[in-house]
């Protein structure tokens, strides 16, 4: 492992407990990716998450919400082809989510995936009423069968994000610790709390995950510093540390958690589960 890789938080000292197994499942509790910057970690924090959720034996769905569709591609999905995406569950009253659904390779990992057909759709919803809930009632169709939804959110405040908030229950925002991708965090716990105020009273932040961590760097620090400042026990514990193992796993189609199982970077993503579930912030 090189230096850049073995790259660790601050501090790691306080672990959290192995979840017990789940004698049922469902209903799921849905957690929304969201941040309007590109390139913090979204897509890669929502793959991993559920990998470690399913390690732990939670059914996950991840919903690709994205329409240039990594959350697809990161899992092996050729959405490009596919007859059906979420954009169909959207739009099409004939069309239901689990009509949707694809199995992954691995066991408790599913995905609505998406291509671009799903950037008409914002478009499309302007003249919907209820505009903002269409993903929430695509989503009521299978609750029930799931312990954990993840919505992969495009780097947008627009109205597909919105849709993603008004079906959340709890907001992950990925920041990478650079002091432009924390400019912008500001806003959007300003978007999330109008719509919790005016869409979604349930929904709250589930938690600021500080990702791309590289402990040499005082930049890297002292942002970690400032936004634990800012924003107290409102950021994880585990912090994600940059390493070219992130990208080696993208381009394999696989989470990080069975490319390099044993991988630093892997184990960073099982802790965050852990701490997920024992904030109560996951099933």
């Amino acid at each position: 492992m090189s230096a850049a890789e073995g790259n660790q938080p601050i501090d790691e000292s306080a672990d959290f407990p192995v979840p017990p197994p789940l004698t049922d499942h469902g209903p799921a509790r849905i957690v929304a990716l969201c941040n309007q910057k590109g390139g913090v970690g979204k897509t890669t924090t929502t793959v991993n998450v559920a990998a470690a959720l399913a390690e732990y034996g939670r059914r996950v769905l991840i919903v690709d919400f994205d329409p240039q569709g990594a959350a697809s591609v990161a899992l092996g999905i050729p959405a490009r082809e596919s007859d059906k995406t979420v954009y169909d569950a959207l739009m099409s009253p004939a069309t239901a989510l689990k009509d949707v659904i694809v199995r992954t390779a691995w066991d408790g990992i599913d995905v609505a995936p998406a291509n671009i057909d799903l950037s008409a759709a914002e478009v499309q919803l302007v003249g919907e009423v209820a505009r903002e809930s269409a993903l929430a009632r695509a989503l009521r169709d299978v609750a029930e069968d799931y312990d954990s939804i993840l919505i992969d959110c495009q780097p947008s405040l627009g109205l597909l994000t919105v849709n993603a908030l008004t079906a959340a229950h709890g907001v992950i925002i990925p920041l990478e610790t650079e002091y432009f991708a924390l400019r912008g965090v500001a806003l959007l716990v300003e978007t999330i709390s109008k719509v919790a105020d005016r869409l979604n009273p349930k929904l709250k932040i589930d938690g600021i995950l500080a990702t791309m961590y590289d402990a040499r760097t005082l930049h890297s620090r002292e942002v970690l510093e400032r936004v634990r400042d800012a924003f107290g026990n409102s950021v994880f514990d585990t912090v994600i540390a940059r390493t070219v193992k992130f990208p080696d796993a993208s381009v394999a189609a696989e989470p990080i958690l069975f490319f390099a199982p044993n991988h630093a970077g892997a184990n960073a993503y099982r802790r965050l589960a852990r701490e997920l579930i024992a904030r109560g912030d996951a099933a």
